[in-house]
């Protein structure tokens, strides 16, 4: 079982951003940790017989914006339900993380960093309401490395407003001079109520100034491309490593893993029911303090029952995310048919437009198909 952790936390929110996540003062950011550590203390019926999670990550937000007390408390109760070898990340945005902060995290068993890096550009950071410059991140990395971690990733975005090819193309080269052990690169969503969408949405008044559909798929041409040259493999849609440095918590989402969500809106999935906890931060510390957690599962939201076609699309969708695609073997060990039997017209269909491919016992997207993905695994979707 892997488990999330989510702090809504942030210096300011980002432009684009339509996370859950917000400013606040630090009798907040205390009374929130302390109600995540008697929300994971509730779930110890859950996770007793578990060896330790397989994965733990503590998102957001931004986790690195606590202070050192606040992160410490937080990491002192988590760390017993680890094992010797649990992938633990945190994310961290340039300037938020400290020397003292880095200590705290490798004394607790933080073994993975994820740095939101998003652009080696400055003017493109202004624009995107980053609080940090690329000097800053750089600042950053060295210290980390420093530290000792040798397992950091670097978040990079592509399709920015005024972006181009060679562009993002110099970011990529930048960052993956550094040699970090992972880099994900994704594409900008511009999702409705943020800043953004008021610019750069339908309606957009700056709309013309984003890439084109053309430019944006040439630019993960050139992303595979160029991180290939520096040793980097594309193991998901956005995703590099070097040999053997995947992420093994986000592994575990695309392969179907069960997990514990902890915190302000973060998602659980766990005996096939997927669910989210309640987005209103007073709601939700306030049934913790009064101890009624009966109160905080009945405000929990987007509760779904994942019957067995659901979960065989869901397979099948998320496993299509993987350059590695599906093993034909597990996917009638686990669902008791072979897929080619369930899907044999929709699965030549694609073969024959070049986007899906079998080889060596597995279904997987070809190149083209990746860049076609959405409509390769609509087709799986009933």
């Amino acid at each position: 079982m892997e488990l999330y952790v989510h702090i809504p936390f942030c210096v300011r929110k980002c432009r684009y951003c339509d996370f859950v996540s917000f400013a606040a003062n630090e009798e907040m950011k205390t009374r929130y940790i302390n109600a995540l550590i008697k929300e994971l203390g509730n779930y110890s019926g859950l996770l007793k017989g578990m060896s330790g999670f397989d994965t733990v990550f503590i998102g957001g937000g931004t986790p690195s914006v606590l202070d050192t007390e606040q992160t410490g408390k937080l990491l002192r109760a988590i760390a017993p339900l680890l094992n010797k070898d649990t992938e633990f990340t945190i994310e961290c945005n340039p300037g938020t993380l400290d020397e003292e902060k880095l200590g705290i995290y490798r004394a607790f068993g933080v073994n993975r960093l994820s740095l939101g890096l998003q652009s080696a550009d400055d003017k493109e950071l202004g624009e995107l309401g980053r609080i940090h410059t690329y000097n800053d991140f750089l600042k950053t990395f060295e210290t980390a490395k420093s530290a000792g971690f040798t397992n950091i990733n670097v978040d990079l975005m592509s399709g920015l407003p005024g972006q181009t090819v060679s562009g993002f193309e110099k970011t990529l080269r930048t960052v993956a001079g550094l040699g970090s052990a992972h880099i994900s690169a994704y594409s900008l969503i511009i999702e409705p109520g943020t800043p953004f969408f008021e610019l750069y949405g339908e309606n957009g008044s700056k709309k013309e100034l984003l890439p084109t559909e053309d430019e944006d798929r040439e630019i993960y041409h050139r992303t595979e491309e160029v991180l290939g040259e520096y040793g980097y493999h594309r193991y998901e849609i956005s995703n590099y490593s070097k040999d053997g440095m995947e992420c093994r918590h986000n592994l575990g989402y695309w392969k179907g893993e069960e997990y514990l969500g902890i915190g302000l809106n973060a998602a659980s999935y766990i005996d096939h029911t997927r669910y989210k906890n309640t987005e209103d931060i007073l709601s939700y510390i306030d049934c913790i303090e009064s101890g009624d957690f009966e109160k905080l599962e009945s405000l929990r939201t987007d509760i779904e029952n994942i019957g067995e076609n659901e979960r065989i699309e869901e397979y099948i969708i998320l496993h299509l995310r993987l350059t590695e695609g599906i093993d034909l073997k597990d996917f009638e060990k686990r669902f008791g048919s072979a897929i080619m039997d369930r899907y044999h017209d929709k699965i030549e269909k694609n073969i024959a437009l070049g986007l899906l491919k079998i080889e060596k016992g597995r279904l997987f997207l070809t190149r083209k198909g990746l860049d076609l993905a959405n409509s390769v695994m609509i087709d799986f979707m009933d």
